[in-house]
C-alpha cells in the first residue's frame, strides 16, 4: 500500500491576524505531527475546497468527512468503515484469500514489514523467525509429531490465519526444535556448573517395538537457595539394554556431555541390572569421582520398581480370585442397564459405601488394587445382583471375597508409599525410611502366620523388601540423621523393631557410616569446602570485594591457617557433627522443611551442612509420576521411535526444561539436516 503524505501548499498564504493581512511561507508555516492511526493505511486525505478535506478510501474509494474549516472529524467512523467490515473490497478480498490457495514467496527482496492490528489491540508486526520459533515450541511442548507442519489441514489453517507465514517442512522443524534444546542446554549447563553441591542421578530404561533401549538419565541437586531440582539431562539410545555395558556406556556419555566427573554422588537406577553389569559400572564411576564411603551410597535401587514388583507377587498369587472379580466388574460396567440395576440392589440393601466401581487397567497395579477394593465392600451388592438381574451368573464366592481381602491389605501399604511419589513434589529418602522400615516389620510378622496362602505371599514380598533394605538401607538411615526432627533416634528405635537382638550391630554401622562420611568432607580439598566459597560464589559469576579480600588473606597464608583450626578442632573439640547428633531433637511438625533448616544452620555447620546438602538429594525412585505404578517396562511410541536418536532426546529434554520456564532467546538458531 502506497504511503500517505500530504502536500504542503509551498505559496504564501494570507490569513487574518489582527485585522491586519499577514503572510505565511513555508518557513513560518507550523509543522504537521505525522499521522500514527491504523487507518492512515487504508485513507487518502483529499483536499475538494477550501478549508474543506475529506478522507477516501483507497480500496472502494468511498469518501468520508475528515475537516471543515477548524473542525476535524477524527477516525472513529474511518475505523469502523475498516474494522466492521462494510468496506466491500476489503470483503471481496477476505473472501477471495479463503478460497485461494496460498502459493510461498519464491524469490525477491522481502517486502516491508505491515502491522495488523485491531482498534483496541497494540501494533504487532509479522515475524516469520519468531513464528517458527513458537510452532518448534508448540510441538515440543504438546507432543505433536514434526510432519503435523506438512499435514495439509495444518497448512490450511496457517494461511488462513497469517497468509505471509511461509511453509515450513519436517527437516526445518526438526531443525527448530533442536535448536530450542540447544538454547535450553546452553542455559541448565550455566546452571549446573554453578551449584554448590554434587549431583545424584536416576536412570530409567524404556524399550521400543524395535526392541532398542532408551535410558533416561534424570539428574537431581540442590541449588543455591536450597531448593531440589531435577533435571532430564540425556535420552540416550542403547542398542542392546540387556547388556552388561548398557547402563555403563550411558552413564558415561552423560558425564561427559554435562562434564559431571568429580560431582556425582549416587546413581538410582529401576532396570535389573546383573552383578557383571554393576561390576562394570561401579569402577568407571570411582575412577572419575571422589569415593565417597568406599562407593557404598553410589548405586541404589528404585523403590518404585521394588514396589511394583512386590505388588505383582501379590496379584500373581490371586490372579484367578482377580480375573473373577474383574469379569463381574466389567459386567456392571459395560452396560447402562446392568449398571442401573446393581445401583438399584445397592440402593435396596443400604450398603454404606461410598466407593465406584472401576474396572482396571492391567499394566498399572494400583488400579487393580482400588477395583478390588471397590468391589470388596460391594460384594453384598454383587451377592444379590441375580435377584434384579436373572442374567448374571457371575458372584464370585465367600472364599473368593475373602482372598480378594487378603490381597487388598497386602497391597493397601504398598499403595499408600507409592501413592508418595505421585502426590510429593520431592519425595525424599526420609520418608522412605518410614515406609520401608513398616512395610518390612509387617512382613516379617505375616511369614509366621498359620494360612499357608497369606505366609507365601509375605515370604514372596519379603525377599523383595529385604534386597532393597540390604541396598538402601544405610543410604536412607543417613539421610534420616540429617532430619533434626530424628537424627539417630528414629533409626535406633526401627532397627530394633526390625533386627531385634541384632539391632545394635546395624546401629553401628550407620553411627560408623555417617562420621566416616563426615571426615571424609572435612578432608575435601578446602577449595570444595569453606562456607565463604559457596557465599562469595552464589548467585553470580564475577568476584566481588568480598571475596577479592578473601584471596588477599589467602595469599599472605592464612589457607594454612584453615588447615590448622581445622585439625586442631578435630583433635581438641568436638566434632559439628557430635555437637548437632546431642542437641535436642526438634518438634515433630507435619510441614517441616528440612532443606529450610540447614539454609538457615549453614553458618553453624558449615561442613555438615554440605554432607547434607549432598545427602539430602539423593532420589529414592527413577520413574516418573505417571509409570509409579507401572508393572511393565515403558516403552517409547512408535513415531518417536522412527526419529533420530539426537532428535528424540531433544524433543524428550527441551520439554522438561521448558516446563521449568528457563529463560528464553529470540534468536533462531539456523540448522540443516
Amino acid at each position: 500500500m502506497a504511503e500517505i503524505t500530504e502536500a504542503t501548499n509551498m505559496e504564501t498564504t494570507p490569513v487574518e491576524n489582527n485585522n491586519e493581512l499577514a503572510l505565511i511561507t513555508p518557513e513560518t508555516q507550523p509543522k504537521r505531527r505525522k499521522k500514527k492511526s491504523m487507518v492512515w493505511e487504508y485513507f487518502t486525505i483529499e483536499t475538494v475546497s477550501a478549508g474543506c478535506r475529506r478522507a477516501c478510501c483507497n480500496r472502494c474509494k468511498q469518501s468520508f468527512a475528515y475537516s471543515t474549516g477548524s473542525k476535524v472529524a477524527g477516525t472513529s467512523h474511518l475505523k469502523r468503515h475498516i474494522a466492521k467490515g462494510t468496506c466491500p473490497a476489503l470483503l471481496r478480498d477476505q473472501y477471495n484469500n479463503q478460497l485461494t490457495p496460498y502459493n510461498p514467496k519464491t524469490g525477491g527482496s522481502e517486502p516491508r514489514k505491515r502491522r495488523y492490528r485491531s482498534p483496541s489491540s497494540p501494533f504487532i508486526p509479522f515475524d516469520q523467525d519468531r513464528c517458527r520459533h513458537e510452532i518448534a515450541r508448540m510441538i515440543i511442548m504438546h507432543e505433536y509429531p514434526l510432519h503435523m507442519v506438512e499435514h495439509p489441514g495444518f497448512i490450511a489453517f496457517v494461511q488462513n490465519l497469517q497468509p505471509r507465514f511461509d511453509k515450513v517442512s519436517f527437516n526445518t522443524v526438526q531443525g527448530d526444535c533442536v535448536a530450542t534444546y540447544l538454547r535450553e542446554k546452553q542455559s541448565l549447563m550455566k546452571l549446573i556448573e554453578g551449584i554448590p553441591g554434587r549431583v545424584c542421578l536416576t536412570l530409567d530404561m524404556w524399550t521400543s517395538n524395535q526392541t532398542l533401549g532408551y535410558v533416561f538419565i534424570t539428574g537431581h541437586f540442590i541449588d543455591f537457595e536450597w531448593k531440589l531440582q531435577s533435571r532430564v539431562l540425556n535420552v540416550i539410545m542403547e542398542p542392546y539394554p540387556d547388556s552388561d555395558s548398557a547402563l555403563s556406556h550411558a552413564v558415561a556419555a552423560c558425564l561427559s556431555d554435562w562434564s559431571l566427573e568429580g560431582k556425582l554422588f549416587s546413581l538410582t537406577f529401576n532396570h535389573p541390572t546383573s552383578e557383571a553389569g554393576l561390576e562394570n559400572l561401579r569402577p568407571l564411576l570411582c575412577t572419575k569421582n571422589p569415593l565417597i564411603l568406599n562407593g557404598q551410597l553410589l548405586l541404589g535401587n528404585c523403590i518404585a520398581r521394588t514396589l511394583s514388583r512386590m505388588a505383582k507377587d501379590v496379584l500373581g498369587a490371586g490372579h484367578e480370585i482377580v480375573k473373577k472379580i474383574r469379569d463381574s466388574v466389567k459386567y456392571v460396567k459395560t452396560s447402562e442397564s446392568h449398571d442401573e440395576k446393581f445401583v438399584q440392589v445397592k440402593n435396596q440393601l443400604q450398603v454404606p459405601s461410598e466407593k465406584s466401581l472401576i474396572l482396571d487397567n492391567q499394566t498399572q497395579w494400583n488400579t487393580t488394587y482400588q477395583m478390588l477394593a471397590a468391589a470388596s465392600e460391594l460384594k453384598e451388592v454383587f451377592n444379590c445382583l441375580d435377584t434384579s438381574d436373572p442374567d448374571y451368573k457371575l458372584a464370585p464366592s465367600m472364599e473368593d471375597w475373602k482372598v480378594a481381602e487378603t490381597l487388598c491389605t497386602f497391597l493397601k501399604p504398598l499403595f499408600d508409599a507409592a501413592s508418595i511419589l505421585t502426590t510429593t513434589t520431592n519425595p525424599t529418602a526420609i520418608t522412605f525410611f518410614h515406609e520401608a522400615w513398616k512395610i518390612h516389620a509387617d512382613l516379617g510378622r505375616s511369614i509366621t502366620n498359620e494360612d499357608p496362602f497369606i505366609s507365601n505371599i509375605a515370604k514372596s514380598m519379603l525377599e523383595k523388601i529385604d534386597k532393597y533394605w540390604k541396598d538402601c538401607s544405610l543410604i536412607l538411615a543417613i539421610a534420616v540423621v540429617m532430619d533434626p526432627r530424628f537424627k539417630m533416634k528414629l533409626v535406633e528405635f526401627s532397627f530394633t523393631k526390625i533386627f531385634g537382638e541384632d539391632a545394635p550391630t546395624y546401629i553401628k554401622i550407620v553411627d560408623d557410616g555417617i562420621h566416616e562420611l563426615f571426615l571424609e568432607y572435612v578432608a575435601l580439598p578446602l577449595p570444595l569446602t569453606p562456607t565463604y566459597t559457596e557465599e562469595g560464589n552464589a548467585g553470580n559469576n564475577g568476584k566481588t570485594d568480598e571475596s577479592q579480600q578473601g584471596n588477599l588473606l589467602s595469599d599472605q597464608g592464612l589457607t594454612d591457617f584453615d588447615v590448622y583450626i581445622m585439625e586442631t578442632s578435630s583433635q581438641q573439640m568436638k566434632s559439628e557433627l557430635d555437637q548437632y547428633l546431642e542437641e535436642s531433637l526438634l518438634p515433630r511438625v507435619q510441614e517441616f522443611d528440612v532443606l529450610g533448616w540447614w539454609k538457615l544452620n549453614k553458618m553453624k555447620y558449615p561442613t555438615l551442612s554440605k554432607m547434607a546438602r549432598d545427602i539430602l538429594s539423593i532420589p529414592v525412585s527413577a520413574a516418573a509420576p505417571d509409570s509409579v505404578f507401572d508393572i511393565i517396562i515403558k516403552q517409547l511410541d512408535e513415531y518417536r521411535s522412527s526419529l533420530r536418536p539426537e532428535t528424540v532426546e531433544a524433543l524428550i529434554c527441551a520439554k522438561d526444561w521448558l516446563h521449568y520456564g528457563s529463560e528464553e532467546s529470540n534468536a533462531l538458531v539456523k540448522m540443516e539436516f
